[in-house]
């Protein structure tokens, strides 16, 4: 079983942005984040959004996301 549970997007933005993340700039959906020393990431989904075990992975391998930061 995976360590990550299945959350809501906009949750996962609130936890991007309490480790160090901010957004760089925003066209629809798409919000490109910055944080120093790590390359900008693409966070491409509506708030009310679901995203799996496997897309938080995936996120948190690019960012630096911990489970217990949700």
């Amino acid at each position: 079983m995976s360590q990550w549970p299945t959350t809501k997007a906009r949750r996962v933005l609130a936890a991007l942005q309490r480790i160090g993340w901010s957004i760089k700039r925003q066209s629809g959906s798409h919000r490109t984040l910055e944080r120093p020393g790590w390359p900008d990431l693409v966070f491409a989904f509506h708030e009310g959004e679901e995203i799996g075990p496997r897309m938080l992975a995936r996120i948190a391998k690019r960012s630096g996301l911990k489970p217990e930061d949700l």
